[in-house]
């Protein structure tokens, strides 16, 4: 009986380079041999400096020591299922990121996918902090203020959590990019007046409506719901921080120019008093 063979052939260098997904070969060595476009644009470097240095140069230091466990992991013919760390952008910022990688032992090198899963992990972040912070007691806060510590994370209003469509689906990478880029504009020009939704529209190119359909499908929340959430978790930074010390300065870094305005909000979503966190 005659074998009949496809005869179509797919041009994968083609799906390798256009993978909105982090594609990449790396060596037992631990570094790079072959990345796609989406690695140099989520890190913000170029393929010579992700070529040049260690793998684990790139990851957060807090999660480099468990990376590397994995690593020794895959060069033992281990595959690695979802693995989640934290990588440093060029400008400093944290990406989470899902791995999913299969080592070639004869070749000693391992391919890698990688999804960008920061949105998710940051609204989780939310519904967590929100859902403690809710049921501080005085006593509860008190010990919270005299701890010295303020938790790092980014929080959303009490009505985020049922409303937030990210516990539904993992975000696609080309929603994770885009949601990327809404959260740098409105961080860079929070402290601008002119900071409203015809701005931000015009900076991601698309209008209002398609803005409000966009955020919507993607997380159900309208922008100016999502647009506070990342003030307020601006300030939740620079609380952590420990650098500022007065509500008009918290105020100025989440981009409310008014310290009343901003002090009554984050009371009714939190309960608690900026001044005893300070």
């Amino acid at each position: 009986m005659e074998t009949v063979t496809p005869t179509t052939h797919y041009d994968l260098e083609y799906y390798f380079e256009l993978s909105p997904d982090l594609l990449c070969i790396a060596g037992y060595d631990g570094y790079f041999k072959k990345i796609n476009p989406a690695v140099s644009s989520t890190l913000g470097y170029s393929n010579e400096e992700l070529f040049a240095l260690p793998i684990n140069s790139f990851v957060h230091p807090d999660d480099r020591n468990l990376t590397e466990q994995k690593r020794d992991a895959l060069r033992n013919g281990n595959a690695l299922l979802k693995f989640e760390n934290r990588y440093l952008t060029k400008n400093g910022a944290i990406i989470w990121l899902s791995w999913t990688s299969m080592p070639v032992p004869r070749d000693k090198i391992v391919f890698a996918i990688a999804k960008d899963i920061t949105y998710k992990k940051q609204l989780e972040e939310y519904e967590r902090v929100n859902a403690i912070l809710s049921k501080l007691s005085e006593e509860q806060k008190i010990r919270f203020k005299n701890g010295g510590e303020v938790i790092p994370a980014r929080v959303a209003d009490a009505s985020l959590a049922p409303e937030s469509k990210v516990n539904s689906h993992l975000l696609s990478a080309r929603d994770q990019e885009w949601l990327n880029k809404f959260e740098e504009i409105v961080t860079k020009y929070a402290g601008k007046l002119e900071l409203n939704l015809k701005f931000i529209s015009d900076e991601m190119a698309m209008s209002e409506r398609q803005l409000f359909r966009q955020i919507n499908s993607i997380l159900g929340l309208t922008p100016n719901k999502l647009v506070r959430v990342i003030r307020v978790h601006m300030a939740w930074k620079a609380l952590a921080s420990g650098k500022y010390r007065t509500i008009a300065e918290i105020s100025k870094i989440a981009g409310y120019t008014s310290s009343a305005h901003f002090k009554k909000l984050f009371y009714e979503i939190y309960g608690i008093q900026l001044k005893e966190l300070l």
